[in-house]
């Protein structure tokens, strides 16, 4: 194909030109290949630190009532969905702790404590005591690290808890967790009997959280539980900000570098331009032993195509090599709850999306100047100096 071994000769002909331009998109590939592996790594952080951490699925009462009457039918129901691995019902009330003039509203929930942490993983932020105490230990409470300190309550204290209606209860604290949230101030665990007994009710609760074996089904099993009749909520729906926090990020991090890879783009251009005013004659000539307009534009178009895709390969391999070798990103300071350091992950589809993109790009780039170039007269382009 006579017009591919013209392209490369006009390139090599003018080899730092040639280099330059290639280097412009390959530094801007580069930046995005490394930004790109930095988000996906910080997209699964953010999933293990938040989604996986939470329930996939929030069943809630029927419209109009306060609790879920005989939720352990209700139990036995969903623990027969497809990819279900976690089941557990929660009684929830608000109630004021209060130890030596202290005090704190807080939502004290009662649990049942191995389906809880089946769901929760509570005991991996258990930092002082035991979670699986509150089975042993009546009136027991397990609080977090932030509602501990504001109260100032150690292991082996008691709390008193109290609200209006309620009946007054003396807690033991059994154990303090930290889970890098804010719940941490305001969210306490205790027996699902204590609870019940703390708010004079039985046989009931207010919520189930279910926990699927694939984060992404979350929605197939919510759908599920709605036949029962009672509505039940995917994580996607009960914390949309997650999605909204990836799709900005995402989103801007895709238009800033996509921008540095369009004005890198135009170096090419003007490199052509400068191949086309210096190669004024050749093309003449081409013209004039019978070369067709499209071929003199589909030379040029090749050259922009090459600079492109040489760039672009330059650029993911070294992007994808400095991702490699970094290993981790460490902010300095937590960027979400318990995130501060992010792994960079670099996959094979992304820098193959990314060397398309950037080879199209330039390939459209070059249609102007290549236009140019196929509309010049053969007499007057070899008449040139």
């Amino acid at each position: 194909m006579y017009e591919l071994f013209i392209a490369i000769r006009h390139l090599t002909s003018r080899r730092r030109q040639t280099f330059f331009s290639v280097l412009a998109v390959g530094l801007a590939v580069m930046l995005l290949m490394w930004s790109q592996a930095l988000m996906v790594g910080f997209t699964d952080v953010m999933y293990e630190k938040t989604v996986d951490r939470m329930a996939h699925v929030t069943v809630e009462p029927q419209e109009g009532e306060d609790y879920i009457h005989l939720y352990r039918n209700l139990i036995e129901n969903i623990n027969g969905i497809d990819g279900v691995v976690g089941i557990s019902p929660v009684l929830t009330g608000a109630a004021t702790f209060e130890y030596k003039g202290k005090n704190k509203n807080v939502a004290m929930q009662g649990i049942q404590v191995e389906a809880h942490d089946s769901v929760m993983f509570i005991n991996d932020n258990i930092i002082e005591g035991s979670f699986r105490d509150l089975e042993i230990s009546p009136n027991s409470v397990v609080v977090g690290d932030a509602l501990a300190e504001k109260l100032d309550v150690e292991i082996g204290d008691t709390i008193d808890a109290s609200f209006p209606e309620a009946n007054p209860v003396n807690l033991k604290v059994v154990g303090i967790y930290n889970s890098g949230t804010p719940m941490d101030e305001t969210l306490a665990f205790t027996s699902l009997s204590t609870v019940q007994d703390f708010l004079d009710v039985s046989n009931v609760v207010t919520t189930i959280l279910v926990r699927g074996n694939d984060r992404e089904r979350a929605q197939a099993i919510s759908e599920k539980i709605d036949t029962f009749g009672y509505p039940a909520s995917g994580w996607k729906e009960t914390n949309p900000e997650i999605i909204q926090t990836l799709k900005i990020e995402g989103t801007s991090n895709a238009i800033t570098l996509g921008l540095i890879i369009i004005i890198a783009s135009f170096g090419i251009v003007s490199t052509l331009f400068m191949v086309v005013m210096e190669k004024t004659k050749e093309i003449g000539m081409l013209m004039a032993m019978g070369v067709s307009r499209r071929s003199i534009m589909m030379i040029f178009v090749m050259e922009s195509g090459i600079l492109g895709l040489l760039g672009a390969i330059m650029g993911v391999t070294v992007g994808a090599l400095l991702a490699i070798k970094m290993g981790s990103y460490d902010y300095g300071f937590e960027v979400m709850a318990g995130i501060s350091s992010i792994n960079f992950v670099v996959r094979f589809q992304d820098a193959a999306i990314i060397v398309l993109f950037t080879f199209l790009l330039n390939l459209i780039a070059g249609i102007y100047p290549a236009s140019r170039a196929s509309k010049l007269k053969p007499v007057e382009a070899i008449g040139r100096d």
